[in-house]
C-alpha cells in the first residue's frame, strides 16, 4: 500500500498523470463564494487569532490542531443534521488507478454521524510552522485522489492544507489539480478563511441534497 504520509506531489503526478493547474475555475468558485461574517464571529475569531499570534511558532502539529483549526473548523459546525461531519484520524483508503493506497487524514467532512461514509470534502494535513515532517501538499492530495474513487467522480474534491498559520486550498476534478496562494492566518486572511469554510459547509449541504 502507497501510504498517504509517503506521497509527494511530484511522486503523485508522476505515478498518476496527474496535471498541476495554476487557476481552476471549481476552486475559484468556491473560494470567491460569499458568506456574511456576523459581529459574534468576528469577535471570537480575532480572540483565536491573538491565542495563534502568540505560540504558532512553538506549537507542533498536535497543539495547533487542537488551540487554533480545531476550533475555526467547530465554529462552522459540519455536523449538519447528522447528515454529514467532520471526522479526524479514521482509517481512509482505496484504489487508484490499480494503486492501493491509504492512511489516516488529520481530517475529513463526509457523510455520516458516528462514522465517515463518503467523503465529500477536505483533507487538511497540519504541520508545525518550523521543520515540518512530509509534504502537506501530496499528503492531502492523496487523500483526495482516494476520495475521488470512492466518490465514483461524480463530484469534485476539495481539500485543504495547514502549515502553521499558513492555509492553502485544493481542488482535483479527474487528472487535474490546482493548488491556492497562500492565506495567512495571523492577518486579516483569518476572515476569508472562515468565510471560505462557511461556503463550503452550503457547498457540501447542496451536494447532499
Amino acid at each position: 500500500m502507497l501510504a498517504f504520509k509517503d506521497c509527494t506531489l511530484g511522486k503523485l503526478d508522476k505515478t498518476f498523470g496527474l496535471k498541476p493547474l495554476s487557476q481552476m475555475a471549481i476552486l475559484q468558485t468556491w473560494l470567491e463564494g460569499q458568506s456574511e461574517i456576523l459581529p459574534d464571529e468576528q469577535g471570537y475569531i480575532l480572540r483565536l487569532q491573538h491565542y495563534l499570534r502568540e505560540n504558532v511558532d512553538n506549537w507542533n502539529e498536535y497543539e495547533l490542531a487542537m488551540h487554533f483549526i480545531g476550533p475555526m473548523f467547530a465554529w462552522v459546525e459540519f455536523n449538519y443534521q447528522r447528515q454529514f461531519n467532520l471526522f479526524g484520524e479514521r482509517p481512509f483508503s482505496g484504489v487508484v488507478d490499480g494503486v492501493e493506497m491509504g492512511g489516516k487524514p488529520d481530517g475529513m467532512i463526509a457523510t455520516g454521524y458516528r462514522e465517515p461514509d463518503k467523503p465529500y470534502f477536505c483533507f487538511q494535513e497540519y504541520k508545525k510552522e518550523r521543520d515540518p515532517e512530509g509534504d502537506p501538499a501530496g499528503q492531502a492530495l492523496a487523500a483526495m485522489l482516494v476520495a475521488q474513487e470512492v466518490n465514483e467522480h461524480q463530484i469534485p474534491v476539495y481539500g485543504c492544507y495547514v502549515r502553521g498559520r499558513y492555509w492553502r486550498f485544493m481542488a482535483l476534478q479527474g487528472k487535474e489539480y490546482c493548488i491556492s496562494d497562500g492565506y495567512t492566518a495571523t492577518r486579516e486572511d483569518i476572515f476569508d478563511i472562515l468565510r471560505i469554510l462557511k461556503v463550503l459547509k452550503q457547498m457540501i449541504i447542496e451536494w447532499v441534497k
